[in-house]
């Protein structure tokens, strides 16, 4: 396959970058965790490459492109998560795109995924507790939008021009990162600004937490197994298979070399009980809830409202913009198996955003229509 030329005016160079000029471009966007390179760390079974886009010698875009080998063969898929980071909304993406695939191809890709972090639409609190309302409604989608950006359908056109392949639709979670994700606001808010954004049952859940004498601490590494051991039981709870306690000390590891606050457990004790615990992660403005387990006794504490208030001031504290509740499902019926999950996080006061989904891009049609097939029969 060769690479086409689509017109593009700008000549981009890319090439692999140090991982200290990738962190810090990463970290003045406020971007994904799974763009840093410390990432590629934690993903050892994948083969990482920090790659930087240029402009003559400016730095205008940045990638941890992970590459994932096909059993007895040097070709690989190359994927980028909720990546590259670029400003998709002010590019056109094939003076990016172009050259990145010519690239990866070179490198033995077969095939390339991204994951662009460009915000297509939002619906905020008040919407989504209408849609949930409405027994006429089954999904986000069948109702208008708060918020929505002229960008994103652009940015879909030029894909699809390019030759790239669109998420498959599914309503409910699927492989690779979500396409929505909840968003609380935390700029120019204090925390009496929080709570008042919270609805009555946050706001009431979090006051007994506190009466009951909730203890919210942040821990260390030696605190992981305590929280794995939570989690185990929460993925027991609820029909999830959970990743083991390595992957976690790996995490905390790999991502706080990166950066020493870069990740933080969080662990809620109701006397001498462990009633929840917490991963938080962030970059620049950005603050991730990555990973929450709690126990199924003591439940009437309200230990995991307790801790998310704890990581949403402490994400106030260190000047963070978004405090990031990570997935949801756009299904908002009465029947939906997500639906308490969008009502837990829709509390905060917080809102929906959807991306424009993970895309795909053969690089040798054969070996990619392979390993899809491969990927849908698991």
């Amino acid at each position: 396959m060769t690479t086409p030329d689509h017109g593009s005016a700008r000549q981009l160079d890319v090439r692999t970058i140090p991982a200290e000029e990738h962190r810090d471009f990463v970290e003045s966007r406020g971007a994904s965790f799974l763009q840093t390179p410390a990432w590629a760390g934690v993903k050892s079974e994948w083969r990482g490459e920090s790659l930087g886009w240029f402009d003559g010698t400016e730095l205008v875009g940045a990638g941890l492109v992970l590459y994932r080998q096909l059993p007895k063969l040097k070709r690989y898929l190359a994927y980028l998560p909720e990546g590259p980071v670029l400003d998709w909304a002010d590019v056109d993406a094939a003076d990016f795109l172009v050259p990145l695939a010519a690239h990866l191809k070179r490198s033995g890709a077969f095939g390339v995924r991204i994951g662009p972090t460009l915000v297509h639409r939002r619906w905020d609190a008040p919407t989504i507790k209408a849609a949930v309302a409405d027994e006429a409604v089954g999904s986000l989608l069948e109702v208008e939008p708060t918020e929505a950006d002229p960008a994103a359908p652009r940015l879909r056109d030029r894909l699809l021009d390019l030759g790239w392949i669109p998420p498959k639709h599914t309503d409910g979670f699927a492989a690779g990162q979500p396409a929505y994700n909840f968003w609380l606001p935390l700029a120019d808010k204090s925390p009496d600004d929080l709570l008042a954004g919270m609805n009555q049952q946050w706001r009431r859940n979090i006051k007994k937490a506190t009466k009951a004498g909730v203890a919210v601490t942040v821990g260390g590494p030696d605190d992981l197994a305590a929280f794995h051991e939570l989690y185990v039981e929460t993925a027991r709870r609820d029909g999830f298979e959970p990743r083991p306690l390595p992957y976690f000390q790996t995490m905390y590891a790999e991502m706080n070399a990166e950066d020493p606050d870069r990740i933080r457990v969080y662990l809620a004790h109701h006397d001498d009980n462990l009633v929840a615990a917490t991963l938080w992660i962030r970059v620049g403005t950005h603050v991730w809830y990555a990973y929450g387990a709690s126990s199924t006794a003591h439940r009437d504490v309200r230990g995991s409202n307790a801790i998310q208030w704890q990581m949403m001031t402490d994400a106030l504290e260190a000047g963070a913009t978004v405090y990031d509740l990570r997935g949801v499902t756009p299904g908002v019926g009465a029947d939906d198996p997500e639906l308490g999950l969008i009502q837990f996080k829709v509390g905060t006061g917080g809102r929906i955003v959807e991306y424009l989904g993970e895309w795909d891009l053969p690089l040798n049609k054969v070996l990619y229509k392979a390993f899809d097939l491969y990927m849908s029969r698991r």
